[in-house]
């Protein structure tokens, strides 16, 4: 039952909603170059996932956020729902890091391309700093937070070892990182599976570690800590 139901109704619900969300993002884009209108499209696109999908997000920790930030935000990634949960859950303005190949994907990398997030190609490491130095110069002139993976992609398992580009952007750009840990996806899109389950999952949401007079020699060090709090996290939803 639960095959047939993401199969014949949370499927073709996800593939109507991307399409209509992105004529909508590209309609804002037509007046607000800033990227914000399509960011607020974006949440849409996400709440109207979880819906179609029969998925409930609880957020915990939202009260360690205050102030409009910016902040540089870094989470897991198990599953491809990770994004539209935490676009709908997380009341911010934020752009994200997404692989490069994305971008050539219909209606959403167009959308990608219009709402001003950042492309990075992994394969090649000079590109991949210039994103991140592209980033940290968004968040520090811009005041817009920034959303990475640090584990670099989809984890089929656990939790991968952690990049330091999250924490080059934060340090760079001197504003705090906040750990955040999403528990409980995976096992409802698990990676390399089209059987979209419904169930609960939790967002949870650290304390952000302030990165004032932090050097980029500091960067091990910090990324150490946000991989030991976000797996704290994750075993705690255990």
């Amino acid at each position: 039952m639960s095959l047939l139901r993401s199969l014949f109704f949370s499927t073709p619900l996800i593939l109507l909603s991307t399409v209509v969300m992105w004529a909508c993002s590209v309609a804002c884009s037509l007046f607000d170059p800033s990227g914000n209108s399509q960011h607020r499209m974006a949440r849409i696109w996400g709440r109207m996932l979880l819906a179609a999908s029969w998925i409930r997000v609880r957020v915990e920790g939202m009260e360690n956020l205050s102030g409009p930030g910016p902040y540089v935000f870094v989470s897991n990634h198990a599953s491809l729902m990770d994004i539209p949960a935490i676009l709908a859950c997380l009341p911010y303005q934020f752009r994200f890091f997404a692989k490069k190949g994305v971008y050539g994907v219909p209606f959403v990398g167009w959308h990608l391309k219009r709402a001003g997030h950042i492309p990075v190609d992994r394969a090649n490491a000079r590109a991949s700093l210039k994103s991140m130095t592209e980033g940290a110069r968004m968040v520090a002139e811009r005041g817009t937070s920034v959303l990475l993976f640090p584990e670099g992609g989809r984890a089929p398992q656990g939790l991968r070892e952690f990049k330091e580009g999250a924490v080059y952007i934060a340090i760079k750009a001197g504003v705090p990182v906040v750990p955040m840990a999403l528990a409980g996806m995976r096992e409802l899109l698990p990676m390399g599976s089209i059987h979209l389950r419904s169930g609960r999952v939790t967002l949870r949401i650290g304390k952000p570690i302030p990165t004032a007079g932090l050097k980029l020699h500091d960067r091990e060090a910090l990324t150490k800590r946000l991989y030991d709090e976000i797996a704290a996290m994750l075993k705690a939803a255990v």
